[in-house]
């Protein structure tokens, strides 16, 4: 199988602290500083190449040190640069995470410039078995999947935008945020009320031909296979949430590619997305294949 991840490159600065901190104030951090290559394609390029598989990422980054420190993280684990764009005319994308280590949760200030996009849009015909998108990119994803029209197409639909919502009409799988699929259809999920989650699922379905899944974080994620499912997830000690949803996107393709069904898949992912929580740091959150697949057999016997 050959994967291509198209979208969005950054460097993640994570900034560990116990509390939130009080403006105006000094503040000495409680752990080190975490410093690692982000982004949302950009993590599941990563994982897929610690994983075993064969990947190409294709994004930009600037001629700088966060770009140097972004292509060499990927070249570490394998991914192929070939579609990494160094620009000299562009400033790489960086992200400084303060994330509060009591509640598990993180507040992202990203620092993206308005025209930090792919301009060498030439893809050569690869033959891709599978294309993920996250959003980003939108020119070249409409030429990688000109020239590789029977490649399994999955999206990362994180936030809504009017280039998503194009791409996932496109796409075999939708794999929607909870932010995402509530913004389009413009309704509330209740988690006291399975029927929100419903509706939701079948105004998604309306609008796209593919499968639909809708994360939920911690509760897991929402599909329709021979009936409603909602998989829940497993309960961790929740460090830092950075980088969950790119790690079950990840998790997510990987299993497509290895050929489980929707329901493993979904099970599967949610495993890897929750045990990231317990680490700090995106890239250091991903855990070995092995390891996720372990836990997934030891919940499956019960």
């Amino acid at each position: 199988m050959k994967i291509l991840c198209i979208g969005n490159a950054a460097y993640d600065v994570t900034l560990p602290l116990k509390s939130f901190p009080e403006e105006n104030k000094k503040v000495r951090l409680d752990y080190p500083k975490v410093e690692c290559g982000g982004g949302s394609a950009s993590n599941c390029a990563y994982l897929l190449a610690k994983w075993g598989l064969e990947v190409y990422f294709a994004g930009v980054v600037g001629d700088d040190y966060y770009g140097q420190m972004i292509e060499k993280e990927f070249k570490s684990i394998g991914v192929n640069t070939k579609y990494l764009e160094v620009n000299k005319d562009v400033v790489t994308t960086s992200s400084y995470i303060i994330n509060n280590t009591s509640k598990g949760t993180r507040t992202i200030l990203t620092n993206k410039g308005n025209n930090t996009f792919m301009t060498k849009l030439d893809i050569e015909d690869e033959d891709f078995d599978i294309i993920l998108f996250d959003g980003y990119e939108y020119e070249f994803a409409k030429e990688a999947i000109k020239k590789n029209p029977n490649a399994i197409k999955i999206i990362d639909a994180g936030s809504l935008r009017e280039n998503t919502v194009d791409l996932a009409k496109k796409c075999n799988y939708v794999v929607c945020s909870k932010d995402f699929a509530e913004d389009f259809t413009k309704e509330k999920v209740d988690y006291r009320n399975v029927r929100t989650l419903m509706k939701i699922y079948d105004d998604l379905k309306k609008a796209f031909t593919g499968e639909i899944i809708i994360t939920l974080e911690d509760h897991g994620c929402f599909t329709y296979s021979d009936g409603y499912k909602l998989i829940p997830s497993i309960e961790v000690e929740n460090q830092d949430s950075t980088g969950a949803g790119d790690i079950y996107h990840g998790a997510f393709t990987y299993c497509i590619a290895s050929g489980y069904d929707l329901l493993t898949t979904m099970k599967i992912s949610n495993i890897a997305g929750a045990l990231s929580v317990t680490r700090i740091g995106g890239r250091y959150s991903i855990f070995e294949l092995d390891e996720v697949m372990t836990k997934y057999k030891e919940l499956d016997a019960k």
